[in-house]
């Protein structure tokens, strides 16, 4: 007996369309399992039925599936491979582990700053003030290392200055030294200047003299 060749197309009876629509899935979906397996595909399948469920098919992640293709619609000419794909999602999940943590850090910080403390709890709000606390300890801590830090650079500043001073102080007396000698030399000189002038002027006289005697007969 030959088998009977069904027309392919919308079943109207409500409840053989659903009869139907149950087996045909479970058909398809077997033999994508036995495609994937026979031949190392990697298959996807999206059913939406009639009434709006949904069914689904992968045979590894789902999510990954979905962003291979959507790599390769977007990019045709590059092959995807697996271990690309392992690293997509390994950087998928690391990125929203550091944005995990990051919201976390933000509500720890607004809460050390007196903000969004409604929800904590008792023992929340005491683990909080030990963190301030803690906190507060070495902030003071770090400003008594930086006022002993300043300390010293300014009785340093103030012991360069003092050597400065000193030595401003000897070499204005040096210079009052200098001014003295040389106030003291330039008296001398001149008083030996006009000794030699006045010698100068008894010996002219004398010649003057000497030259108005008469000549003797």
């Amino acid at each position: 007996m030959t088998r009977q060749k069904i027309e392919i197309k919308k079943i109207d009876n409500i409840t053989a369309r659903q009869v139907t629509f149950s087996k045909r899935r479970r058909g398809l979906f077997k033999k994508a399992l036995e495609l994937s397996t026979l031949c190392d595909a990697e298959i996807a399948l999206l059913v939406f039925s009639a009434t709006g469920k949904l069914f689904e098919y992968s045979s590894s992640s789902m999510q990954q599936v979905i962003e291979r293709y959507s790599f390769h619609s977007e990019n045709p000419d590059k092959l995807v491979s697996q271990p690309s794909l392992d690293a997509l999602e390994h950087e998928r999940n690391r990125l929203d582990s550091l944005k995990a943590e990051l919201e976390e850090k933000t509500t720890e910080l607004r809460r050390m700053k007196g903000e969004e403390l409604q929800e904590l709890s008792l023992e929340e709000i005491k683990e909080l003030e030990k963190m301030v606390e803690a906190g507060l300890s070495r902030v003071a801590e770090l400003k008594d290392q930086r006022v002993v830090k300043e300390i010293n650079s300014l009785k340093k500043k103030g012991v360069q200055l003092l050597e400065d001073n000193r030595r401003l102080k000897q070499m204005t007396n040096v210079f009052e030294v200098q001014t003295d000698v040389v106030q003291h030399v330039r008296p001398v000189e001149s008083t030996n200047i006009c000794s030699s002038n006045n010698h100068h002027d008894h010996y002219s006289s004398d010649t003057t003299l000497k030259l108005g005697l008469p000549f003797p007969n």
